[in-house]
C-alpha cells in the first residue's frame, strides 16, 4: 500500500511555523510541467470521486481555504477543483461581516454555509478570521479569543459527529514571496482589479499574524479536524499538495455509485 502523502503536512501540538518552509517542494518531481499535468490529473480524479459523492448524497466535504493575501487561496480552487462539477461544490467567501451578520455570534454566518449531502463546501477565508484579525487588532482579548478556540473546536466536531468531513489547510507563503505578488498586481494592468490597498497596510502586521497563526493551527487542529500546512511560495506545489490530501481523504470514504435497480433492468422506450 502506497504511503499517504497527507500526515507529513498535519500541524502537532509543538507545531512551529518557520518561513522557510513556506518555499520547500516535498512532493515536486523538479519539472514544473510534470507536476501541473500531475495536478490536472488529481483534480480528473477527485472530480470522478465528487461524482460518487453526489450520487451516493451521504457525505458531506468542507475544505477550509486560509492564509496571508496572495497566498492562493483562489488559485487554489481554480487548479484543484478544475475537473469538479459545479453542481457538487460551493463556494464561499467570507469578507467583513454586515450588520446583520454583526448581531449575531460569528459562527452564525459561517453555518449557514456548511455542505450539504453530497456537496463539497469550500471556505475561501472563514471563521477562523474571527481568531486572526481580530486578535491582531487586539479588538478581542486573550480570555475571548481563548473561548473562541474551544467554540470553534465544539463546532467543528459537532460537523464531523453529523457526518461532515472538514479539511483545514493554511498556505504558508514568506514575505518575501507576498511582496513579489503584490508588486505583480501594481505592474500588471490586468492585475490591477486584484490590488486592494487595505492588504498593504495589513502587510505592516506581519509578524504579528504569523505569531496568531501559530497560536491558531495550534489549538485547533484536532483529529476530526486537522490542519494541514501547506508550503505555498510555489502555485504548483501548493496545488499538488492540496490535491493529494483532498483525493486521499475522498478515497478513504470508500464512495460508490449507488446500487442498480432491478426495476430498471429490461425498461426499453418506444
Amino acid at each position: 500500500m502506497a504511503k499517504k502523502i497527507g500526515p507529513q503536512f498535519i500541524v502537532h501540538p509543538k507545531f512551529v511555523l518557520k518561513e522557510t518552509e513556506a518555499s520547500t517542494k516535498p512532493l515536486s518531481s523538479g519539472d514544473k510541467e510534470k507536476d501541473r499535468a500531475n495536478v490536472q490529473r488529481l483534480s480528473g480524479l477527485i472530480g470522478v470521486q465528487q461524482q460518487m459523492l453526489y450520487a451516493g448524497h451521504k457525505h458531506k466535504v468542507l475544505v477550509v481555504l486560509q492564509g496571508m493575501d496572495t497566498s492562493g487561496k483562489d488559485g487554489t480552487v481554480n487548479d484543484v477543483f478544475a475537473a469538479v462539477n459545479p453542481q457538487g461544490i460551493r463556494i464561499s467567501n467570507f469578507k467583513g461581516p454586515t450588520a446583520i451578520e454583526l448581531a449575531h455570534d460569528y459562527l452564525w454566518r459561517v453555518h449557514a454555509q456548511v455542505p450539504v449531502a453530497g456537496e463539497i463546501a469550500v471556505f475561501n477565508r472563514s471563521h477562523y478570521e474571527d481568531v486572526l484579525i481580530t486578535r491582531v487588532h487586539d479588538w478581542i482579548d486573550d480570555k475571548e479569543c481563548q473561548r473562541r478556540y474551544r467554540q470553534i473546536n465544539d463546532f467543528e466536531r459537532m460537523l464531523w459527529e453529523t457526518g461532515t468531513v472538514v479539511l483545514k489547510f493554511f498556505l504558508h507563503i514568506s514575505k518575501a514571496e507576498q511582496k513579489s505578488r503584490l508588486q505583480s498586481r501594481i505592474d500588471d494592468p490586468n492585475k490591477h482589479w486584484k490590488f486592494d490597498p487595505q492588504d498593504l497596510a495589513e502587510r505592516k502586521f506581519w509578524d504579528a499574524y504569523q505569531t496568531r497563526y501559530q497560536e491558531v493551527l495550534r489549538a485547533t487542529s484536532t483529529l476530526h479536524a486537522p490542519w494541514y500546512v501547506v508550503p505555498a511560495d510555489s502555485k504548483t506545489h501548493r496545488n499538488l499538495v492540496v490535491a493529494n490530501v483532498v483525493l486521499e481523504t475522498l478515497q478513504k470514504l470508500k464512495l460508490k455509485f449507488p446500487d442498480p435497480k432491478p426495476e430498471l433492468k429490461n425498461l426499453k422506450f418506444d
